[in-house]
């Protein structure tokens, strides 16, 4: 009832429009790609979504390297690392409206390093690296739990083989380790992926309903969004929806094929 109906209703919706839900074929799905406005907010999704895990896979993976390395402490800095991960994306957006302030304590951070202060949410290419932090911070705990949990699954007795021949612990790290990686780093990519290519709620609390400044942080559920509750353009809305289910299936099938050959 709540998974399957909607589906349905909303590629019938698809291919009609207005109030007496006119059918009109394929012109939904024509007008949204030949849309400017939807291909920038595609852009931006991906951009986002890039660096994200650009900086998100590696440093997690580091870090949890770090900890798995420890042997006391590595209780508290998994939950340490894991909290902001537990928090909704709403609450950790109103929290980092307060550290992108030009007052705020990220610029505090900046100004330290010799730099002058940016104002975060008012240029197109800080307003993205802002909600590129954001998504970093908010996911990072994510990736360090999933790549602790590969790290402790491989067997002790590789490392005492490479020690034993006069491996370094640099070797063990690059001739082991990362091999024995690829399998979660496989899952982190693609579920990273699919999450962001469906971002929403951080984009739309930094930008607002157009993504503000000047669409920069405007995503393709972003626009379909504005469509459909914005402007009730139901119709318009629901053949975006299906255009982004598209592009998810094949970046999934694309990105799991490549990355299963090179494994």
């Amino acid at each position: 009832m709540f998974t399957l109906y909607p589906l349905i209703e909303s590629l019938r919706l698809s291919f009609t429009r207005g109030v007496g839900e006119q059918y009109v074929g394929f012109q939904n799905y024509a007008n949204v790609l030949l849309s400017d406005t939807f291909w920038y907010a595609v852009y931006n999704t991906f951009y986002i979504t890039f660096f994200q895990l650009l900086l998100a896979i590696p440093f997690g993976f580091l870090i949890a390297c770090l900890i798995n390395s420890l042997r006391r402490t590595s209780n508290f800095f998994k939950i340490l690392f894991y909290i902001p991960n537990t928090t909704s994306m709403v609450a950790a957006a109103t929290v980092f409206l307060a550290i992108l302030h030009p007052d705020g304590p990220l610029n505090y951070v900046v100004e330290l390093l010799g730099f002058e202060r940016v104002v975060w949410l008012s240029q197109p290419l800080s307003a993205k690296w802002g909600a590129i932090i954001l998504s970093v911070w908010h996911w990072l705990g994510f990736v360090i739990i999933v790549t602790l949990a590969n790290l402790q699954a491989i067997p002790g007795e590789y490392y005492e083989a490479a020690s034993m021949d006069g491996a370094s612990r640099i070797q063990q790290w690059i001739w082991i380790t990362i091999p024995n990686m690829v399998g979660s780093l496989t899952i982190l990519f693609v579920l990273g992926w699919i999450g962001g290519l469906q971002r929403f709620s951080d984009a739309y609390m930094l930008g607002g309903l157009q993504g503000s400044p000047a669409r920069s942080l405007h995503t393709v559920v972003g626009f379909i969004f504005e469509r459909g509750f914005g402007g009730s353009e139901y119709g318009i809305a629901s053949a975006a929806a299906y255009i982004l289910f598209i592009f998810i299936l094949i970046f999934t099938f694309l990105s799991t094929k490549l990355l299963r050959m090179k494994i």
